[in-house]
């Protein structure tokens, strides 16, 4: 018998092969295949297994559960449960506009609060991916068109969000800072779109692996507000 269970907390390949690895040593598994992208796991079995005993086999890390039919309460709950984890998202954009006001509350304009915004966003973003350099670049394979095309880019992409926040923190080079931001974060936009689209299961990487965060659409409002501030500078300039 064969059934589809759907795993949480995989991160990379590395975590795909160790859940892999670990459900087809269990007692009664003939075979297990796991899917990173789809966050899911088809076990083929002798007898049926239940999911506490593969829960046990499994480090605390990941969850397992059977794919099953959602009913509209689960829905709330599950959209509840997004949102927690979000908050961390959230909070830290509140502080980075909170910090870019307080910066600029007497000055005649706001494109400097704009700028500081933006420098700081990519300063915050960025430092969150240097805490995991081994672990983000799979992560960010996983939605990233040019990632996906050009491994070497997912492992420099830390260190060019920094530039571009020193950069416009600094007033450094600025037309060319707003336009690698559009093209950086357009392409980014483009993976994160057809991950919704497809209904995708995966982890953003907007903030490293050290927070868990789903892919959702704030990810993509993250850097739709990102491109429009971009946009809007460059006609201003």
């Amino acid at each position: 018998m064969k059934h589809t269970y759907h795993i949480q907390g995989m991160t990379c390949n590395g975590c795909r092969t160790h859940v892999e690895e670990t459900l087809s040593k269990i007692e009664g598994v003939r075979n297990a295949s796991v899917d990173l992208e789809k966050a899911e796991a088809i076990i083929e079995m002798e007898h049926h297994i239940d999911v506490n005993t593969l829960q046990k086999s499994l480090p605390d890390k990941y969850s397992i559960s059977e794919k099953r039919m959602v009913t509209m309460a689960e829905t709330s709950t599950e959209t509840k449960s997004k949102l927690e984890q979000l908050r961390p998202l959230f909070l830290i954009l509140g502080y980075i506009t909170i910090a870019s006001i307080l910066l600029n509350y007497n000055r005649p304009n706001w494109e400097g609060a704009m700028l500081d915004f933006m420098g700081l966003f990519y300063i915050v973003f960025s430092f969150f991916k240097m805490l995991d350099l081994k672990g983000f670049p799979d992560s960010f394979r996983m939605y990233d068109p040019l990632a996906k095309a050009v491994p070497f880019y997912a492992w420099v992409y830390p260190f060019i969000e920094t530039i571009l926040g020193v950069l416009f923190l600094m007033r450094l080079y600025v037309p060319f800072a707003l336009i690698t931001t559009l093209v950086v974060l357009g392409i980014t936009t483009i993976g994160v779109t057809r991950t919704l689209l497809d209904k995708k299961s995966i982890q953003c990487a907007c903030l490293g692996t050290a927070l868990k965060l789903p892919m959702t659409e704030a990810t993509f409002i993250e850097n739709a507000i990102m491109i429009v501030m971009a946009i809007s500078m460059l006609i201003g300039l």
